[in-house]
């Protein structure tokens, strides 16, 4: 029995989950609902309705888990607990600070739904979160460092689109090499946030908009760039389609730490990521969550979860007799 998947918002993210159902043979594309109009919306799955946001609630019976693919700043801390009432669903809410507050209120919500809802599902958090578990976990007397990039991030991207006076926008995060190349030699050194990555924006604005409060906003926003060395360069629409158009991202999750009786001995874990397409990649992610959520629902679960909440085996369409001939 396929898993009947719902797409709610339908941005590069929801392309990508889309590209990721089309991918999987266990699932199939029920719907995608759009807050924009319907008729300017083109999907690439023939046959597929896209319908108003509104008409959500009329696809209860016939979705088993919907993805929302909102944004992390101002969307998804709405949508998700409104919509976990009402249906199992996975997000990828990507504020780290805000993860405590967005759990406990979608929490809240699906149990009171009785849904099994799946948050900041991806890679960062996400596959990057269960590699720093599972490294610290074995390598105990060691430090984490977790670097990001050289890549576009969605989610400071979005957030910077948010800004008044502001038309498109691309984010860079940029990993700073002396930092880690140290880490991987195996020192520990205490980094703060500015000492491990820059971010470089690029950004288009209105024509007259204040170009300088644009930009203060930008270096200042609280929890996206406020901790970081951060350069802002305006650039015109046909730019930053010409120079930045695509969607590379990447990153790499290490742990550094010492073993044996008198710490003699050094210890690298190096988990890397190097991507073509973020969003495309992050749809992989959350479709795989996807299939475990539905597999937690008909087990009888509910409330909210992450991806340290799920049993590996429940990622994977495979059953436990072929993962254990394949990967153990």
């Amino acid at each position: 029995m396929k898993t009947r998947i719902g797409i709610y918002g339908y941005g590069n993210v929801a392309r990508g989950v889309e590209c990721a159902v089309k991918q999987s043979a266990d699932m199939e594309l029920v719907a995608v609902f759009t807050r924009r109009d319907p008729a300017t919306v083109q999907i690439l799955t023939p046959g597929v309705p896209v319908l108003p946001a509104e008409r959500v609630g009329e696809y209860v019976e016939a979705i088993d888990v919907l993805m929302l693919c909102g944004g992390s700043a101002t969307d998804l801390p709405v949508h998700t607990p409104q919509l976990a009432r009402l249906f199992h669903v996975v997000d990828s809410f990507d504020t780290h600070k805000n993860i405590p507050t967005h759990f406990a209120a979608v929490d809240e919500a699906a149990k009171e739904g009785g849904k099994v809802a799946v948050i900041s599902a991806g890679w960062d958090p996400g596959l990057f979160s269960l590699n720093r578990l599972v490294a610290g976990a074995v390598l105990s007397n060691g430090v984490d460092y977790t670097f990001w990039g050289k890549g576009i991030s969605q989610g400071h991207s979005d957030a910077i689109r948010r800004v008044e006076g502001v038309l498109d926008a691309r984010q860079y995060t940029i990993p700073i090499d002396s930092a880690l190349e140290a880490v991987r030699s195996g020192e520990t050194p205490e980094l703060t946030t500015r000492q491990k990555h820059l971010r470089d924006c690029y950004v288009v604005a209105e024509e007259g908009a204040d170009l300088e409060r644009i930009r203060e906003e930008i270096v200042t926003m609280k929890n996206y760039f406020d901790e970081y060395d951060t350069t802002v360069t305006f650039v015109t629409a046909e730019q930053l389609k010409a120079e930045h158009g695509g969607m590379p991202h990447g990153g790499f999750v290490i742990r550094s730490g010492k073993t044996g009786w008198e710490e003699e001995h050094k210890a690298v874990i190096e988990y890397r990521l190097q991507l073509d397409s973020n969003p495309e990649f992050t749809a992989l992610a959350l479709v795989a969550c996807a299939r475990a959520c539905h597999r937690m629902a008909a087990e009888g679960q509910t409330g909210c979860k992450t991806m340290f909440d799920i049993p590996p085996a429940y990622l994977s369409p495979l059953d436990g007799a072929e993962l254990r001939r394949l990967l153990l």
